[in-house]
């Protein structure tokens, strides 16, 4: 049924497990304060889609910014989905982001901590679906390190991959950066998980 362990993992027991520890008002406070954030330099921005959306809290805080905007997320954990189509702010489709996604597209596509957990083998579909999903912007918000390495996570090997994400974009898709920014863990106000984010645009 999947293409990698990697999505074996997240799709199975492990990947309903994180949805406990990453549901919270404090979660969504600093996803919400996040989006202020990323979103400055984007204009025009009436339709989003996350891929790897898991219960849709970053799709809640967007709605939270921005209440008439069109949402969509990709997510395939199934109760990770069910849990996201509860908030009723996004149309949430069950599926591998591996897959190639013939929705219609939107005008700003991004990940935030998915393409970390993906299998590098198969990075170039997933960018396909955020480079040619967007009508204009695409955004990740992950772990950046220079050059690619791979991190235990959670005392499982080969689940983590840091990597310049972004710079491969700009290089193999010609998208232009236009808005970058890091996000530490110990901000007073809030916090995320030391996220890297880079605004690009078509």
């Amino acid at each position: 049924m999947y293409k990698t362990e990697q999505e074996e993992f997240w799709a199975g027991d492990f990947g309903t497990k994180y949805i406990d520890r990453n549901n919270s008002e404090q979660v969504l406070y600093s996803k919400v304060a996040m989006w202020a954030k990323m979103l400055r330099s984007a204009n025009n921005v009436s339709s989003i889609r996350e891929l790897g959306c898991n219960i849709g809290l970053n799709l809640v805080a967007l709605k939270r910014l921005h209440q008439k905007i069109s949402l969509f997320g990709y997510e395939i954990n199934e109760e990770a989905v069910r849990q996201a189509n509860e908030f009723n702010v996004a149309k949430i489709t069950r599926g591998s982001i591996l897959d190639k996604i013939e929705d219609e597209a939107v005008d700003l596509t991004f990940t935030a901590g998915v393409l970390i957990h993906i299998n590098p083998n198969h990075l170039s579909n997933v960018y396909e679906n955020l480079v040619y999903g967007s009508n204009r912007y695409v955004l990740v918000a992950e772990y950046y390190n220079p050059s690619p390495t791979t991190i235990n996570y959670r005392g499982h090997t080969e689940r983590l991959f840091k990597r310049d994400f972004a710079g491969e974009l700009i290089d193999n898709y010609g998208l232009k950066l236009v808005d970058y920014g890091f996000i530490y863990k110990r901000d007073n106000w809030a916090p995320q998980d030391d996220i890297s984010w880079f605004l690009l645009e078509n």
